[in-house]
Formats: structure tokens, C-alpha cells, sequence
């Protein structure tokens, strides 16, 4: 083998092992994030006791977290108002760089984009008026033509009551935060949630009743961050920021003011 070839392979060795050294996903919004000193935060905001939008601002368990996380990578927070349809769509446009608010880790969203170390357990369950709480024991006791159930769009509660409310009356609001006063109201008879936005209600208005608390409608799961999976430095740090605020206890301090 002459001295011309025997470069030109070494060369392409060189090569070939420096892109299996390099990030998998590295991209320039880690680098965006710090050169601007912004990081931008994308949140339905609807969302009790994780995230919602009030007169003054943000505020929950998920704003006090990020807020946090914000702080010790030495950035200012910029809150984008989105959707719980448009979430993904707006994550996978470059809207914002975090999605925060009370979001389920499942398959279909972890395909998508990188999510940070779940959090806060819960399960499917629903929200109903107290004086009815007798009269939902099981699932098919929702899954009645009589039963009135209304449903946020574009989340994993609407897709749980897509799949096993389809006997019962089913309508849309929009706006998550509203639907417990309307089943308050008698405006409808059922909310499905999960364990800790029932609870925060229930808690708030004597006649709501959380039900399934003790045996929850689906396996349990847990809640997370989203990330989106374009730089790997942006989700290496994000996760290390993270571990930092547990290791510190932080976590636990946001936990015990939002979710006992």
C-alpha cells in the first residue's frame, strides 16, 4: 500500500471516529439560550397546582421548579402562552425552549422530544360533584348515556375519555381551569383529571369530590418536563440542572407547598 492511500484511509478514520464522538443531536439553543441570557418557557398556564396563569404572572408547583432551574443556569424566564393541542406543534416549531405545566411522560410524546426525570405520581381520575360521589364506584359508572362529562382538548384526558367514555355525554371546553366550577354548577357531572389537579379542587370547593383517588382509572405514571431534541449539550445541562435541584432538596420543598 503506497503512502497516498495509507493517509487517506487514516484520515477517514479520523473521521469516521470523530462523528462517533460527537453529540448524537448537538445543535446551537444551548448556546442561544446563554449568549441571550433567556430561556423561553412554553405553558398552557390552565393547569392547577402545576402551572397557571394568574393577573400577576405564573404561578404552581412546575413555575417554581423552572424558576429554579432558570436561576442556576443564570437566565431570565420568557413565558409563552400555548395550548394543549398546539403543544407539541409549538415545541417542534422553536416557540419555546421548555414545556412546563403538568405534562404526562408517555411513548408518544418521548418519540417526539426528550423530557426530563418524571415526577409527582399519579393517576386517572375524576372530578365530581360530592352530593354524586355514590354514584361513581367503577369506570362504567361514567360510562353511561346519562352521565355528562366534560373534556379539555388536546391532552391525555381527552384521549382517556375518547377511548372509554364513548357511551356517555361527552362535550369540549376549552378552557381546563373553568370545568371544575361547571361540574360545581351542576353544568355537568364529570371531570377527568389526574390525582393531584382533583384533589387541589376538591380541597378548594366542598362540592367537588375526588374520586378513584384510592384505586386511580389507569396505572400509575408520572409528570415531566419537555424538552425539544435538537441539542444534546441544551438537554445534558437541562438534566444535570435538574439532579443539581434534587440533590438540593428543591424538588422536595416545591413538592411539599404544592402537592400535599
Amino acid at each position: 500500500m503506497n503512502a497516498k492511500k495509507l493517509l487517506s484511509l487514516v484520515a477517514t478514520g479520523v473521521l469516521l471516529c470523530g462523528s462517533f464522538l460527537l453529540p448524537a443531536q448537538a445543535g446551537p439553543r444551548l448556546d442561544k439560550i446563554m449568549e441571550a441570557k433567556v430561556i423561553r418557557v412554553g405553558t398552557p398556564g390552565d393547569y392547577r397546582p402545576f402551572a397557571i396563569k394568574t393577573e400577576s404572572g405564573y404561578a404552581g408547583h412546575d413555575i417554581d421548579v423552572i424558576e429554579s432551574m432558570a436561576k442556576e443556569l443564570g437566565v431570565k424566564i420568557e413565558y409563552v402562552s400555548t395550548s394543549w393541542p398546539n403543544l407539541m406543534k409549538d415545541i417542534q416549531a422553536n416557540k419555546f425552549d421548555v414545556a412546563v405545566g403538568g405534562i404526562t411522560r408517555n411513548v408518544a410524546r418521548i418519540r417526539q422530544v426528550d423530557m426530563l426525570p418524571g415526577y409527582a405520581p399519579f393517576g386517572k381520575v375524576a372530578l365530581v360533584r360530592a352530593a354524586d360521589q355514590a354514584k361513581y364506584q367503577k369506570l362504567s359508572d361514567l360510562n353511561q348515556a346519562g352521565v355528562r362529562v366534560i373534556k379539555n382538548p388536546g391532552g391525555t384526558n381527552e384521549a382517556f375519555v375518547l377511548e372509554h367514555l364513548k357511551a356517555a355525554q361527552v362535550s369540549t371546553h376549552d378552557k381546563n381551569a373553568e370545568i371544575p366550577a361547571l361540574i360545581a354548577e351542576g353544568k355537568g357531572d364529570v371531570m377527568i383529571t389526574e390525582t393531584y389537579e382533583a384533589l387541589h379542587y376538591a380541597k378548594a370547593d366542598p362540592r367537588l369530590h375526588a374520586a378513584f383517588i384510592a384505586a386511580p382509572l389507569t396505572p400509575p405514571n408520572t409528570l415531566g418536563f419537555m424538552l425539544p431534541a435538537d441539542d444534546a449539550d441544551y438537554a445534558r445541562v437541562m438534566h444535570f440542572v435538574w439532579g443539581l435541584l434534587e440533590s438540593r432538596g428543591a424538588l422536595r420543598q416545591a413538592s411539599d407547598k404544592w402537592l400535599k
